[in-house]
């Protein structure tokens, strides 16, 4: 019995596992399309800023060190309330907190391409 009780519970751990591991990169997905969705126009696909639209605008470089050195707070901050002057805009409301984070995550892992 025991064997069985162990190796049921093991069965267990692993799909526990393999939900987590496909769920994040399910959210990694979901972030990087939200990105092209929602913030490539003007950043660019790789986030450099190097769009038409982020020449114009005078987009940041996400891939920076000035973009890469703020905290998670204050990029959150960014990406919910936007910019004075309206060139970025504010996405509260828009997005949920979530996707919020997810942006952050995806925009921590342009920094490393």
């Amino acid at each position: 019995m025991k064997c069985r009780g162990t190796q049921g519970m093991s069965r267990m751990l692993l799909a526990i596992g393999l939900m987590v591991f496909f769920g994040g990169v399910a959210r990694a997905d979901d972030s990087a399309t939200l990105f092209k969705g929602k913030c490539a126009a003007c950043h660019g696909d790789d986030g450099s800023g190097s769009s038409t639209m982020g020449k114009a605008l005078g987009a940041k470089d996400l891939r920076s060190a000035e973009v890469q050195k703020q905290t998670d707070a204050q990029l959150t901050d960014i990406v919910t309330n936007g910019t004075d002057g309206g060139k970025m805009p504010a996405y509260k409301g828009k997005l949920t907190d979530d996707q919020i984070k997810g942006l952050i995550g995806y925009i921590r892992s342009l920094a490393a391409k």
